[in-house]
């Protein structure tokens, strides 16, 4: 099997300011890392809150939300890969013990912050869409647990790998699948995300309507010719992400 050199750099905290963490040893419960040589524009946020498995509490959500807030405004992060510092987990889901030290209120608010982060919220909404009313029912009325295999049987998920003795053959399945977009034009894959995000909010005209936008967005880019260059003269395109016009139609990211 023909391995990539990948140089690491060393994980590196994006505070949340205000915050005090709860994380291994002291340190920051969300950490960052770039990825350098073949895969530079690859990074990881590591999730490292040993103790409650990753639980979604108050420190690690801020420090979340100001990590990407940073991140989002770094135009050489390409692709985001999570992972977790916690073997044999990912995400533990809500912190539960420190959900019932809130008060009714400040729950509300707690939810609205993790709506504006994570797509798994709503889930009565969500998992319709995605398996039908009848199976959606029933899997949120009997609050059945899935495995892997089944998730990826029914499209929840878009693989399941055999686990490794290492504990991380996922983290290795998604780092190959960030491999693949990296090469990508970076302009073009952010329109896209956007129209496919935005497109499944509304009917499928408006959802035309918002592509003929991202499109539009993506004519004046030096990617776009160097695209249709580089079919013309049959070799790998190099995409630079860079844009003739600075001015755009709609955000982003």
């Amino acid at each position: 099997m023909l391995r990539v050199l990948c140089l690491l750099r060393p994980w590196r905290p994006l505070r949340a300011r205000g915050c005090a963490s709860d994380g291994a040893a002291g340190g920051s419960e969300i950490q960052v890392r770039a990825l350098a040589g073949p895969d530079q524009g690859i990074t990881e946020i590591l999730m490292n809150r040993p103790r409650a498995r990753n639980a979604l509490g108050n420190v690690f959500v801020s420090e979340l939300l100001e990590t990407l807030a940073q991140l989002r405004e770094d135009r050489q992060v390409r692709v985001l890969l999570f992972r977790s510092g916690v073997k044999g987990v990912f995400c533990a889901g809500a912190d539960l013990k420190e959900r019932e030290q809130m008060s009714e209120a400040e729950v509300g608010v707690f939810v609205q912050r993790l709506r504006g982060l994570m797509n798994d919220i709503g889930g009565t909404q969500r998992l319709p869409r995605c398996l039908g009313v009848a199976l959606a029912k029933e899997l949120i009325f009997t609050g059945r647990r899935l495995s892997g295999t089944e998730a990826h049987a029914l499209g929840l998920v878009n693989h399941a790998v055999a686990q490794n003795e290492e504990g991380d053959a996922a983290y290795h399945r998604a780092r190959a699948l960030a491999q693949e977009i990296l090469p990508q034009a970076p302009i073009a894959v952010r329109l896209g995300k956007v129209a496919i995000d935005r497109g499944m909010e509304v009917d499928i005209a408006s959802g035309m309507a918002i592509e003929g936008m991202c499109y539009a967005q993506n004519i004046p880019t030096r990617d776009r010719l160097e695209g249709m260059a580089a079919f013309r003269e049959k070799r790998p395109p190099t995409f630079v992400g860079f844009r003739f016009f600075t001015r755009m139609m709609m955000e982003i990211k």
